[in-house]
């Protein structure tokens, strides 16, 4: 039995898109329960058009929604022990839940998340990982939009997060792990950049293969199971593709609906187009997970309709059943323990003398 703990207040949409969205995910994983936290008078109307959730959750009401709009600071001095986000995160605190899902504001989310459940180990900086789809299946990529600027330290534990991902969901034994890079040649990119590979080449890590640096097409390609980058390329990385699956999809339907011979070939091919349309569709992999908590939030995107925030769900429940934390935690105490970091942490130090000399 997989508890969520869901924030029916988030997102665009509320508890219209977030119930509905549940309940499907629901269909598909039938052990799961729930436990809804928001404005009981707006949630338990839309509940009872889908008796099955209903039976599965407890509503407990809240009296703060934290906007979409709200300054992270702001919404954690005033949504702090009352807002629906809030709860929903505590209960995976408290051990109530297993997991918390949201759709709600990221920035608010991070920082409530961060405030409750703190970091694991000596993580300084959470990430947010989405899982890609590509021409080999899927890839792991992460940060996408939690930490804006990373030092090569944190790129490194990003890599070792993002591997222990790949192997408890793609089932990887040991993933490829490349660096989003301006070029494959040790020479480009920033100095951040750089080190980092260094040391991940150096550092020959039991729980991942280092493969170097990839560039902006390897993300499609799949050469990589775990893509690693800092938050801000991150980010535009991850709209970018989206917007251009979108982009694509629009062209298709408009071309397929232009002449009658279009619309025939149209019919001729129609289970080709539907599979094509589900490959490329953002909804199917909605969700980024925050990594480096001591506790598994999923954020879904804040304007994604019922299917997409199933989809987010769907990615909670398989999350908690690979024991996800599990994997990120023996992965870092075997980082952050042993001689590697320390190794590692030498190798800095000697790298930000040298550069001092050298001034």
């Amino acid at each position: 039995m997989i508890t969520v703990s869901i924030d029916a207040m988030g997102g665009d949409h509320g508890p219209s898109v977030v119930i509905p969205g549940a309940a499907l995910s629901l269909e598909r994983h039938p052990q799961m329960r729930f436990i809804l936290f928001g404005k009981a008078d707006e949630i338990e109307p839309i509940l009872a058009g889908h008796p099955k959730l209903k039976a599965a959750s407890t509503v407990v009401d809240c009296e703060v929604a934290v906007q979409m709009d709200a300054k992270p600071s702001q919404a954690l001095r005033n949504g702090r022990w009352k807002s629906s986000m809030w709860k929903a995160i505590e209960a995976v605190k408290a051990g109530e839940a297993d997991v918390c899902v949201s759709a709600g504001n990221t920035g608010a989310l991070m920082a409530m998340a961060r405030f409750c459940l703190r970091t694991m180990g000596d993580i300084e900086r959470p990430a947010i990982a989405a899982i890609w789809p590509t021409l080999r299946g899927e890839s792991i990529v992460l940060d996408v939009g939690a930490t804006i600027g990373a030092n090569a330290l944190q790129l490194v534990d990003f890599s070792v997060m993002g591997a222990a991902m790949a192997r408890a969901l793609i089932e990887v034994e040991r993933p490829t792990v490349g660096l989003l890079n301006v070029g494959v040649e040790e020479i480009k990119g920033q100095e951040e950049v750089k080190e980092a590979g260094r040391l991940l080449r150096e550092a020959e890590l039991s729980g991942l293969e280092y493969h170097g640096f990839v560039e902006g097409d390897d993300l499609g390609r799949g050469t990589v199971d775990v893509v690693v980058t800092e938050g801000f390329s991150g980010n535009i990385a991850l709209k970018t593709a989206e917007g251009t699956a979108r982009q694509i999809g629009e062209y298709l339907r408009s071309a397929m609906s232009r002449t009658w011979l279009a619309r025939l070939g149209y019919l001729l091919a129609r289970g080709a187009f539907r599979r094509l349309n589900d490959k490329m569709d953002p909804r199917k992999v909605n969700g980024g997970v925050f990594l480096g908590l001591n506790g598994i939030v999923v954020k879904s995107h804040g304007g994604t309709d019922d299917e997409g925030f199933a989809a987010a769900v769907d990615m909670a429940y398989d999350m908690v059943r690979n024991e996800l934390l599990a994997h990120i935690d023996h992965d870092l105490q075997h980082f952050h323990n042993g001689q590697v970091r320390a190794s590692l942490d030498a190798a800095v130090e000697d790298s930000g003398s040298a550069a001092k000399a050298a001034q």
